[in-house]
């Protein structure tokens, strides 16, 4: 199996909105970090699992709608809790918004929020 990777660190914004949510509840910022993983079988002609510019360019263009943003505010978080394990399949979902990579045969990210918590998100390409 072969994996490719990208990662980027920035700033968002959020408030947990469950049930006694402590001083999660209160507007905060977390320095997250982004890791994104590609992984397939084969490569392709060129002997890629996919372009790496492509790859740093999404995940630019990913980290910015993210940067300095409430993530409460965006609409890919009505209704939801914005949570670290929403946020990984949010990103991913932007990430992979018109991936042209057919060795590509899973994404999954990983999102930091600290040193010490992280989830992160696979899907099936």
């Amino acid at each position: 199996m072969y994996t490719v990777t990208v990662e980027r660190a920035f700033v968002a914004q959020h408030f947990l909105t469950v049930p006694d949510p402590g001083p999660e509840g209160d507007l905060h910022s977390h320095h997250y970090t982004a890791k994104v993983q590609l992984a397939g079988e084969e490569l392709n002609e060129y002997g890629y699992l996919a372009d790496i510019d492509d790859l740093n360019e999404r995940i630019d263009a990913a980290v910015d709608r993210y940067r300095d943003s409430t993530l409460n505010d965006l609409p890919e978080f009505e209704g939801l809790n914005p949570s670290l394990e929403h946020f990984a399949r949010a990103f991913g979902q932007r990430f992979r918004e018109g991936l042209d990579a057919p060795k590509v045969e899973s994404v999954t990210v990983k999102l930091r929020e600290d040193d010490v918590a992280w989830a992160s998100h696979r899907q099936e390409h």
